[in-house]
């Protein structure tokens, strides 16, 4: 059977470079070299290349689309395959942006292999690099007895994977169910570790008789006395995110792990918001990297895995499964607070730049949306300037969205973290917000009451009392 070798580089620098392929021969039907590590997820199926790869194919008109990251170009062409004569490719990728040359560092903080995985040391050397991730993070997890493929690795920098322009950390998961799918407390990733935190998971994850104890607020505590960083993931689900939220126990909140659904999945990130509880946006695509989602943040000048962490906690930040957004009001960024007094002009300028066109921009003002521009035809960069008249404090963001879809299959979408306001009139959305908090650690104090299962009271009453602690401050906020 004729084969076909290609060569992949980067069109501006001529170097070799690793990259996501997708190869279809002349019957329609998928190829692949014998060994290639697959891609995984939902989309366009393929393979990863380290730079060149041979493929063996019929003869006839065989179409490759080769990836890398979000920031090239998808390259698209088809080549007339020939029994007997050399068919010899060059792929140049071409950058349509260049985000770190402005200081914006792309990464995922939210990855797992599973018990099927197993190649994770080649998946684990390639995945930051196809993917184009300064910052990758991998985390331990705990279901039962499950042999997850990620549980090999120590926490800490994984420093054989580790180079100046690619960060490999392994984390963890830490978790609580209710049931074996139905989310109890919640679920949080740790950053920066130095030791596991213990337990891993608690109740049902473990086994039925396991006690649903200690609350995650205990796991988050022990990761930042260690100094690591504690992100609540999958949208905010859980009983225990508004209380981890309101006590501090939280350093950044990830969004749409694995993938984007719809603008509800907001409504808990905005609620704590809305209640003054500065928890920058962070994204990731859980089971192995099976969507474009990534967090840029900004670091300055100089790009290490400190100074990243830095800016993420900082709220310097947009999660983006493609498109590059940002927001300024009078001259602050996200994270930045902007002081006044109701009434002040605010100069908000919104820009964006996108391979895929987005078919709208909308202005985010303490949850909801006070302004937005459409695309019916598509845009793929521009810069929105929007007065606003300050009327009480919060938060302001940008969001984009578009029905056009990446190789993932995922519709487009970006947000950036927010800019705070402080202008000495309280915000009726944070009363609001509070109350929606009060009303549902009601019904979690329930299930703690009611249908926890603990090995003594003792361990009962510290998760109630938790609870009420977050309660008490949601209640002095209405």
């Amino acid at each position: 059977m004729p084969f076909v070798h290609a060569h992949i580089i980067d069109r501006q620098t001529g170097q070799p470079i690793e990259a996501k392929v997708h190869v279809l021969d002349a019957g329609g039907r998928p190829a692949f070299p014998a060994k290639a590590i697959r891609k995984v997820g939902p989309g366009l199926c393929g393979f990863y290349a380290a730079d060149e790869f041979t493929v063996e194919v019929p003869s006839g008109y065989t179409t490759f689309t080769v990836e890398r990251g979000t920031e090239y170009e998808p390259f698209e062409t088809t080549v007339r395959v020939v029994f007997g004569s050399p068919n010899e490719l060059t792929v140049p990728l071409r950058r349509w942006t260049h985000l770190p040359e402005r200081g914006w560092y792309p990464g995922n903080t939210h990855i797992h292999y599973d018990e099927h995985e197993d190649r994770p040391d080649e998946r684990l050397r390639l995945d930051p690099r196809v993917h184009d991730l300064h910052v990758t993070v991998v985390s331990i997890l705990q279901r039962g007895d499950l042999p997850y493929a990620v549980n090999k690795y120590p926490v800490g920098l994984l420093t054989e994977f580790t180079s100046a322009h690619h960060v490999v950390d392994c984390g963890e998961e830490n978790r609580h169910n209710k049931e074996a799918w139905e989310v109890g407390y919640g679920h949080v990733i740790f950053l920066r570790l130095v030791d596991p935190v213990l337990p891993i998971s608690r109740g049902v994850l473990v086994d039925d008789s396991d006690p649903d104890y200690p609350p995650l607020c205990y796991a988050c505590d022990e990761a930042r006395r260690q100094g690591g960083l504690a992100i609540w993931c999958h949208n905010g689900t859980g009983m225990e995110a508004p209380v981890a939220a309101i006590l501090g126990k939280l350093d950044a909140f990830n969004l749409f792990d694995p993938y984007w659904v719809n603008p509800k999945e907001f409504r808990i990130w905005y609620h704590l918001l809305n209640c003054g509880i500065h928890l920058p946006a962070s994204t990731g695509s859980d089971w192995f990297i099976c969507s474009n989602n990534r967090v840029y943040v900004q670091t300055g000048e100089v790009f290490t895995y400190e100074s990243w962490l830095g800016g993420l906690q900082a709220g310097r930040t947009f999660i983006t499964n493609g498109p590059a957004l940002f927001i300024d009001v009078n001259g602050s960024r996200p994270g930045d607070t902007v002081f006044g007094r109701p009434g002040d002009q605010l100069e908000t300028e919104v820009a964006w730049q996108s391979h895929y066109p987005v078919e709208s921009v909308e202005l985010v003002c303490n949850g909801q949306v006070v302004d937005s521009k459409a695309f019916p035809t598509g845009s793929q960069s521009g810069t929105w300037h929007v007065p606003l008249v300050a009327q009480e404090d919060g938060w302001l963001a940008a969001r984009i969205f578009s029905r056009r879809r990446d190789s993932f299959y995922q519709p487009i979408f970006a947000h950036t973290s927010p800019v705070w306001l402080h202008v000495d009139c309280p915000s009726a959305a944070a009363s609001r917000s509070a109350a929606f908090f009060v009303r549902s650690l009601d019904e979690a104090q329930d299930w703690v009451r009611g249908s926890g299962g603990f090995d003594n009271v003792r361990q009962q009453e510290e998760v109630v009392n938790l609870f009420d602690r977050a309660q008490a401050a949601y209640r002095q906020l209405l």
